[in-house]
């Protein structure tokens, strides 16, 4: 019985997921090392293969290629199938094209456009098959992806991120690595509002951790200030953005600007979703899916948008110690998944 990998390669970490007999038994994200060089993609993939047998079919999707240690995405994606080639020697290697399907190494290198950030792509297709029609909602660490469904297929009108950001298929904010600057300019503060920084002292991390929803294992990356992870030292990080410290408020001062950062991204999020669901016209019974680390403001979104709520953990044959965590990291899952029907 050959285990199928599905790979995730993404700028902060990589994600993993090992299929048998059609269904997730284990899924994985390690953060890659904070280094100002692609090394940094090097030693996460090294600390993934200890988790995964030998040998394997490995399917490969990707975002690292937008890193800012790659000159360009062209770079990025070849550095990237090179370092998966290699570590991968002598087993099955198929990169994950989107719109081209898959590809070998070579051709995956040479069509790097259909290559690059076609993770999303991974996850919306295998949600079509099961829902038909319907909008997948992927609140990650750093970006949220919109994909609309209809008659068993994406219904997108972008492909890369870029043309993603012009058709509103794409936001760039997600519930952990987003600077909270983001959100909003102004705050409410003990009855008036008032301007905050343009500084990166706090991020939405510590929004959903005085919220308290961020999920435990959600943010594995240092702080902004580089200190705890504590309820107080969210605050602390918050109260700077206001140019304060947190003995000018009490607890309840900083969880209501908490909850104003955390409504201001709902808000965003529902706009650009009526815009899909209207364009699409798609019906009351349409379900909303949920993935992501963030899938909490995804449920919020369906009672919002008055749809039913799907978790993507629902539409696949998945071990229940590994549910939550197919869900987060959808795209790998749908990696193994599809290039095990593949074979």
């Amino acid at each position: 019985m050959t285990t199928v990998v599905g790979w995730d390669l993404g700028g902060a970490n990589v994600k993993l997921a090992l299929v048998e007999d059609a269904r997730v038994r284990h899924v994985a994200q390690l953060p890659c090392p904070i280094l100002p060089s692609p090394a940094k993609f090097d030693a996460a993939v090294a600390a993934a293969l200890e988790l995964i047998p030998a040998p394997a079919l490995h399917a490969v999707t990707m975002t690292g290629e937008l890193s800012d240690v790659f000159a360009n995405r062209e770079e990025g994606v070849a550095y990237l199938v090179h370092l998966m080639r290699q570590v991968t020697f002598g087993q099955p290697l198929l990169v994950y094209g989107g719109r081209a399907g898959w590809l070998e190494a070579d051709a995956a290198v040479s069509r790097w456009r259909d290559v690059a950030s076609a993770n999303w792509h991974a996850s919306a297709r295998l949600a079509a098959r099961d829902c038909g029609d319907g909008l997948l909602v992927d609140v990650g660490t750093t970006t949220t992806d919109l994909v609309p469904l209809r008659a068993g297929a994406p219904a997108c009108e972008g492909y890369s991120d870029g043309e993603r950001l012009a058709e509103g298929e794409l936001i760039y904010a997600g519930v952990v690595r987003t600077p909270v600057m983001a959100m909003a300019r102004r705050v409410p503060f003990q009855g008036r509002a008032q301007r905050i920084a343009t500084e990166r002292f706090a991020t939405m991390a510590d929004v959903y951790r005085l919220t308290g929803e961020l999920p435990d294992d959600a943010d594995p990356y240092p702080t902004a200030d580089q200190r705890g992870k504590s309820s107080e030292e969210s605050a602390a990080r918050l109260a700077r953005m206001l140019g304060r410290d947190t003995s000018e408020g009490d607890r309840a001062d900083w969880v209501e600007v908490a909850r104003h950062f955390a409504q201001c991204q709902s808000t965003a999020l529902e706009d650009a979703a009526r815009t899909l669901v209207a364009r699409e016209a798609l019906g009351p019974d349409a379900p909303i899916i949920g993935a992501g680390c963030g899938r909490f403001l995804t449920k919020r979104l369906a009672q919002a948008l008055a749809h039913p709520y799907r978790d993507f953990a629902e539409l696949i044959e998945v071990d229940p110690d590994a549910r939550d965590m197919a869900a987060c990291c959808a795209p790998a899952a749908a990696m193994a998944l599809l290039a095990e029907r593949n074979r």
